[in-house]
């Protein structure tokens, strides 16, 4: 199947007042390309995705424990998330610790992958909500911290996302679409 129209892929990242992180990135997919799409099958090719796209610095680990996002094939888990749970449209992983979560807030945040079938199409989304990354410090990141966090994680973030939603389109639409990231705020907060 042919597409000539560019793809829409929104995105927001923010700190939260309790300086937790916030990031979603959404975009529409036709209808007659996403039938098949679960949520699941989302999670299953992000992992691939996290795979490939890191050069397998970082190799995506499930067992009945979770997932691991470990480095290099090591012990050491950069980030870690119980099983993933299955609800109407949505999978979400529950962070439950790594080397990039802040100790004390190691059972906050959660990873959710979603496919919500609409008139026009389905929105596929990757929604990262209530994280505290190590690099933030704690509830007052200072600026330089910040500026950290902006640069690096919440750049590759950003990016890794952005990717994989347009590789997704590409894949199942045959051909790539020129991609457009646009703006959008889902929630209040200050940007990263």
């Amino acid at each position: 199947m042919q597409r000539s129209c560019h793809q829409e892929i929104a995105c927001q990242q923010v700190l939260a007042e309790d300086s937790s992180v916030f990031s979603i990135q959404w975009s529409l997919f036709p209808a007659e390309i996403t039938a098949m799409l679960t949520p699941r099958h989302l999670l299953d090719r992000y992992l691939v995705h996290i795979h490939r796209v890191t050069l397998a610095i970082i190799q995506p680990l499930e067992s009945a424990s979770g997932i691991e996002f470990r480095l290099l094939g090591s012990q050491l888990s950069m980030i870690s998330f119980l099983p993933p749970e299955a609800g109407d449209g949505v999978v979400i992983l529950r962070i439950r610790g790594g080397l990039l979560v802040q100790p004390r807030q190691c059972h906050r945040g959660e990873l959710l992958f979603s496919v919500e079938q609409t008139f026009r199409g389905a929105t596929v989304s990757l929604q990262l909500s209530y994280y505290c990354p190590l690099i933030l410090g704690g509830s007052s990141p200072s600026f330089i911290r910040l500026w950290l966090y902006h640069l690096t994680q919440a750049a590759i973030h950003r990016l890794v996302t952005i990717r994989f939603l347009a590789l997704l389109y590409r894949d199942l639409a045959g051909s790539s679409a020129p991609v457009r990231v646009v703006p959008f705020r889902v929630r209040e907060g200050r940007p990263v």
